[in-house]
């Protein structure tokens, strides 16, 4: 079975990607699958730009877990999609030195739901989880999806709303 780690950037899934590693599941990072699909690298942004759907596409599944923002995009059999409160996001991601633009992208994307989003176009509600990291440690986190790995989630794809979010013209 392969499992999608994915989230906004800041949300958490490097940090409990390695808890899961830890406790025995084959991990691998996103970033280093999408090498040979890169097509630019965005200056303004401070992002690289990779094919998107060739990368999808061309994945080649495996038994674990594949970790980055981008991989709700691949046909897993399971999704989990990390979330974070908006403005604890935007706090992290200045912490690690975004800019306010690159803050105020990520915080809005979470806001609107991007990922969970585009993860429904993809895969069926019942293979999805979200979780909500921002109360949670990120062992807490790394149990929940082991949950959701072992059937253990009731109700795997609980919308997590931060609509009241949006609108927000600063991220300070």
């Amino acid at each position: 079975m392969m499992i999608a780690l994915t989230g906004t950037p800041g949300c958490g899934k490097s940090t409990v990607a390695e808890i899961l590693r830890d406790r025995g599941w084959t991990v691998i990072r996103q970033n280093d699958t999408t090498g040979h699909y890169e097509l630019e690298k965005d200056a303004d942004r401070d992002t690289v730009v990779i094919d998107e759907e060739m990368w999808a596409e061309e994945f080649v599944p495996f038994e674990g877990i594949i970790e980055g923002h981008l991989t709700h995009l691949i046909p897993a059999n399971r999704v989990v999609i990390l979330r974070c409160r908006p403005d604890i996001l935007a706090g992290r991601l200045r912490e690690r030195g975004y800019g306010p633009e690159k803050v105020s992208e990520n915080a809005e994307a979470e806001a609107l739901d991007v990922i969970l989003v585009e993860a429904l176009e993809i895969h069926p509600a019942s293979r999805i989880c979200e979780i909500d990291t921002t109360g949670k440690s990120p062992e807490e986190t790394a149990g929940a999806i082991e949950a959701f790995i072992h059937g253990e989630c009731p109700n795997p794809c609980t919308h997590v709303d931060w609509s009241a979010y949006l609108g927000i013209t600063t991220w300070e």
